[in-house]
């Protein structure tokens, strides 16, 4: 039997990494890692559920209780490059990278086992990408 690495995971037993972002210019943000997703079969809007109420429910959150966000944003894949920020993805295909309709799934959106995925206020994000000044 031929041995496999944790990267041969199929896309229906995958691992995200959710990075909430409460704000911006600070670089504040806080991971949710959820395992063992059907990326096939989880929408935009399922994971969106499901993170607020991971938000809600763990400890650990208590700042991000309040925080309402609304928009998921590729941030990087598995080996992939990495973009400069360290907050966001700002590359130059913006729109490709946003995910727009709730009811696709995370696999049509070219998600895959260790994708890491940005989840924001799009006001807020909106606000940083016109002036991205970053504060300490």
């Amino acid at each position: 039997m031929a041995e496999t690495s944790i990267y041969d995971r199929p896309i229906t037993d995958a691992t995200l990494t959710i990075r909430v972002i409460k704000n911006f210019p600070y670089r504040t943000y806080k991971n949710v890692i959820l395992h063992h997703l059907d990326l096939t079969a989880l929408t935009a809007g399922e994971l969106k559920e499901l993170v607020k109420t991971h938000v809600q429910t763990q400890p650990g959150f208590k700042a991000y209780k309040t925080l309402q966000p609304d928009t998921l944003k590729l941030y990087t894949k598995a080996h992939g490059t990495k973009t400069n920020n360290l907050i966001i993805n700002m590359e130059d295909k913006e729109e490709t990278l946003m995910f727009r309709d709730d009811s696709a799934t995370l696999a049509s959106y070219g998600c895959e086992h260790e994708t890491e995925i940005s989840f924001f206020v799009l006001k807020d994000y909106e606000e940083f990408r016109a002036n991205p000044e970053e504060k300490w």
